[in-house]
């Protein structure tokens, strides 16, 4: 749709000048004299520990907010409530002393809410609409000083499908006037039944399991201001393979789903797989840098020392070093008894550093030690600091061909860079063509933390070559396309899209020790789902990380003008099209985006520069911008090593332009916003949403109107969508809704 296209362009074009909207925080202040309009207050940190048992969640929340004007102020403290949310009582705390407050149900609140919009003349807070409230004056608010607020309040966390959602009401500091120094969310998780899903879909959170009924998860972040509330899913089974799946559905359109699978904690021992590995561990002259101290070879001896020692019973492995040439630990694989690994431990001892990198040497030969038609796993977990420089064989094409043409169906190749001076585009595909993954260890980064902390993800296999099918429900366009292994204390996410309905089975097969098994789940895809909104994007985010690894890895350098092939250039479009209506701009879709746009009918693309704008204060956020996109075609380096990094987080979900070199340069949070299933896009002072088309007819609705108000009470829901700016374009059930000044 080019109007979309034309759409993202114009913002990043238009919208760099624009000034910031304005809004008012979460503490409303009342001005002084009509004529003063103080700075709205900042909010310095804000600290949230949650507690849930099962269903019962109690959430206390700690704030302080600056006052940066000049005057003592009076402020009413609003806090949007879920619905059946209690406050504890004697738990409203202002500066150590208890504050009385008053919980206002959705119609009252509904009221304050669009009464703060005629007053402000600023929608923002119509995100609350349908919400319950908790509201608390506060005076004096003294000048330049702090203005701490605790809260304490239980509710029931809803159950659907037997997946639980806890929300918090995150969002609510975007209204700060400064970016916040501190947030830090912290989550005890405890169940009487054992925990199996524990995902965040819109924050990249941190879960450590304890147990099968306990993990702890955590958020945290510094210098940013909060846009989206945040989300956590958690489910509950005994079974020994938990299944939950999550949609939604907008009506007419087909469905999009997140399943999740997830092994119990506490497996017992003959339920583990057992598999071959071989540690292959590069000991080349540039392991040894004299200026870094601990040596990297040292640091890869410890982490090696570890991997062995965590070896399971019934596991076999041995041991490649490389430099020129190679030396093996064993001549074959060996069970991991006692005496074996003690054995192992002197040979990590005597490794040395120097000579060159035999990279084909050493895949060939932990290529060798694998069996024929073998169901264990095999596992390469492969180390190297640098690029080959010794061996017939040293293109990436060529070795990646090599290990193509001797690997097995049961190979797992894991790849680890150290440091930058490594073939970013030669690890990756070895990684993605054998159903392993890729990480990188930076200079200033810890080798043995690195390496043994992943290790310890894939000591225990508890499924291999996952397959999941999914019984008359339509699916397609699933991500990953291949399934990893799935090893305890792990969890495997599959997005995908969905054109049937109804209850429909889900079957989970691999093999556990040579032998086949199929595990099958009910699941219940519907026909319209609101709840769930995130889930859309985080597909379109995964599909365009692995999109876009396919062009970095085929070496399409969009950074410097290099246009993909006809072959390649349906990736392009999908990008493109992905990219404008879900508004997830990494610096390569932004840079595809503008490759599409030409100086005219015919003519040639325009350079860079004069794309973003022919004013020369767009220059230096064009240059940013190029800067930014680097890495896309470089195969070594820093960029090249980050551009590998961020691919990898998009295939995971997760992406946060604003926090990029690109998010920095071209202020993207004033140029796309997410909000809720839709995405915004600004073009000069107006925002459109993604899916509108040009030429399609509007209903106009004057903004603060009779008519206004009367669409948000008519249609409560819409409000979240007219809280992004005054001035608006919203497709809301096949109605298309302008929102215009008098």
């Amino acid at each position: 749709m080019k109007f979309t296209i034309t759409l993202l362009l114009g913002v990043l074009c238009l919208s760099l000048l624009a000034p910031p909207a304005s809004a008012d925080g979460m503490i409303i202040l009342h001005r002084p004299r009509p004529e003063i309009r103080p700075i709205p207050l900042a909010v310095k940190y804000h600290h949230v520990t949650v507690t849930i048992k099962d269903q019962i969640a109690t959430t206390i929340v700690d704030q302080v907010f600056i006052n940066p004007n000049n005057q003592r102020l009076e402020g009413t403290y609003i806090f949007p409530l879920n619905e059946g949310a209690v406050l504890s009582r004697m738990a409203m705390w202002i500066d150590g002393q208890e504050v009385e407050g008053e919980v206002l149900p959705r119609d009252e609140a509904n009221k304050i809410y669009t009464d703060i919009v005629r007053r402000m003349k600023d929608p923002a807070i119509l995100e609350y609409m349908g919400t319950r409230m908790f509201r608390m004056r506060i005076f004096p608010i003294e000048p330049r000083s702090e203005k701490r607020v605790k809260i304490r309040y239980t509710e029931t966390v809803g159950i659907d499908a037997g997946l639980c959602t806890y929300r918090y009401p995150l969002s609510t500091e975007k209204f700060s006037s400064r970016p916040l120094d501190e947030v830090v969310i912290s989550v005890d998780l405890a169940s009487t039944i054992p925990l199996k899903t524990i995902f965040s879909p819109t924050h990249e959170v941190d879960v450590v399991k304890k147990s099968d009924h306990a993990a702890v998860v955590g958020f945290e972040k510094r210098q940013v201001t909060p846009n989206k509330d945040f989300i956590l899913y958690y489910s509950f089974s005994p079974d020994e393979l938990g299944a939950s799946l999550v949609a939604h559905r907008r009506s007419g359109e087909d469905g999009y789903f997140s399943l999740f699978l997830t092994p119990s904690q506490e497996i017992d021992v003959g339920a583990v797989v057992h598999k071959d590995v071989v540690f292959v561990i590069d000991t080349s002259g540039s392991m040894k840098e004299p200026a870094r101290r601990p040596w990297k070879i040292e640091q890869a001896q410890d982490a090696l020392r570890f991997c062995v020692k965590s070896l399971n019973e019934g596991d076999r492995f041995n041991i490649v070093s490389f430099a020129t040439g190679t030396r093996s630990f064993r001549e074959n694989l060996l069970p991991a008894t006692f005496p074996a690994i003690e054995e192992a431990m002197d040979f990590i001892q005597a490794m040395k550093a120097g000579g060159g990198t035999n990279i084909q040497a050493a895949l060939e030969a932990a290529l060798a030690l694998q069996e024929k038609a073998s169901s264990r796993p095999f596992m390469i977990v492969f180390l190297t600091d640098g690029l080959p420089t010794v061996g017939q064989i040293q293109g990436v094409g060529d070795l990646v061909e090599l290990v193509s043409k001797r690997s097995e169906p049961q190979t797992r190749l894991f790849a680890f860079g150290v440091g930058y001076d490594v073939n970013t585009h030669l690890l990756d595909k070895l990684a993605l063509q054998n159903r392993g993954e890729r990480m990188y260890v930076a200079p200033e980064e810890s080798i043995e933390v690195k390496v043994a902390g992943f290790y310890e993800k894939i000591a225990c296999p508890v499924l291999s070559d996952v397959k999941v099918v999914l019984d008359g429900a339509g699916s397609y366009d699933l991500y990953p396309p291949w399934l990893p292994d799935l090893f305890k204390g792990s969890q495997l996410v599959l997005y995908g899209r969905y054109r049937g309905e109804g209850s429909h089975a889900i079957r989970v097969q691999g093999q556990v020790n040579g032998k086949q098994v199929e595990r099958v789940y009910e699941a219940s895809f519907p026909a319209i789902m609101k709840d769930n909104s995130s889930i859309p994007r985080l597909w379109a985010t995964t599909k365009i990380g692995f999109l876009l690894d396919q062009l970095r890895l085929k070496g399409i350098d969009v950074a410097h003008g290099r246009r993909p092939s006809v072959a390649d250039k349906e990736i392009v479009d999908e990008i493109v099209s992905l990219s404008t209506r879900f508004g997830i701009v990494t610096p390569y879709t932004a840079l595809l985006v503008m490759e599409d746009e030409k100086a005219g009918p015919g003519g040639p693309a325009t350079p860079l520069a004069r794309r973003l704008g022919v004013d020369n204060e767009s220059a230096p956020k064009a240059e940013a911008l190029r800067r930014a996109a680097d890495g896309l075609g470089a195969a070594t380096g820093r960029r090249a090593v980050e551009s590998s990094k961020e691919m990898k987080r998009l295939r995971q979900g997760f992406f946060e332009a604003e926090s990029t070199d690109l998010g920095r340069a071209l202020d993207v949070e004033q140029t796309i916003r997410q909000i809720e299933d839709k995405t915004f896009i600004r073009i000069g002072d107006i925002w459109y949403d993604s899916i509108f088309e040009k030429g399609t007819a509007t209903k106009k609705v004057v903004f603060l109107s009779d008519e206004y108000f009367r669409l948000l009470a008519d249609t409560p829901e819409i409000g979240r969508y007219l809280s992004v700016a005054s001035r608006i374009v919203v497709c809301v059930d096949g109605k298309v809704f302008e929102i215009v000044m008098s």
